[in-house]
């Protein structure tokens, strides 16, 4: 009687579990690619990305405002931190394009915007991702593009993240018009466009 009342709970137990939902493990990378509006608009655009936040990283200012850093005397970069269901995309996938995005040949900025806060950086929080940001970088080096000089792009330990003003979070989708102007006018497209041709043609649309 013993042993079938144990039979019966370990057969429950292994429907019980069975029938309840699976989750995917939310995962995140951080990334700097120049102006973060740009950045933030060109990765929540990816299927399985759940969201990006503008912020500020690798800098020797606690708490620091747009204001200091666009000063260019806290040291911080412009970076944007991106959640991810990695069941349906991987950290891997968004680094290969996280380069296709960029100009990683600009040891000054981003295309309009020059100066620290605008140079481009990946920001590991573990081993495992430092080794997938080292196995991208070796990947895209031999991806086809219509340049040769060499890749400046630094991965780096990432240190504190802070959050950027709340208007600047979204900014694509909230000042469309202003954010269109800027990016036009900054020449980002274009630049990629001729960096990556036909590969930067085949990134992920609105």
């Amino acid at each position: 009687m013993k042993i079938k009342t144990l039979l019966t709970s370990a057969i429950g137990a292994v429907l019980l579990s069975a029938a309840l939902p699976t989750y995917a493990k939310t995962q995140s990378i951080i990334v700097a690619g120049g102006c973060f509006w740009c950045v933030e608009s060109d990765f929540e655009k990816v299927p399985g990305v759940l969201g990006a936040v503008s912020g500020y990283i690798n800098g020797t200012t606690e708490n620091p405002t747009y204001e200091q850093v666009s000063s260019k005397k806290t040291g911080h970069y412009e970076a944007v931190k991106i959640s991810y269901d990695d069941e349906k995309v991987t950290a891997k996938e968004l680094t290969d394009y996280f380069w296709k995005t960029i100009d990683p040949t600009d040891s000054k900025g981003q295309f309009c915007d020059k100066g620290s806060p605008y140079l481009t950086g990946l920001f590991y929080q573990n081993e495992a991702q430092k080794k997938i940001f080292e196995q991208s970088l070796a990947d895209i080096k031999l991806a086809p593009k219509n340049f040769t000089a060499p890749i400046v792009t630094p991965i780096l330990a990432a240190e504190v993240f802070y959050d950027a003003e709340d208007y600047h979070q979204d900014y694509y989708s909230r000042n469309p018009i202003r954010y269109n102007y800027y990016r036009n006018g900054c020449g980002r497209d274009k630049r990629i466009k001729q960096l990556w041709g036909e590969v930067a043609s085949k990134q992920y649309k609105k």
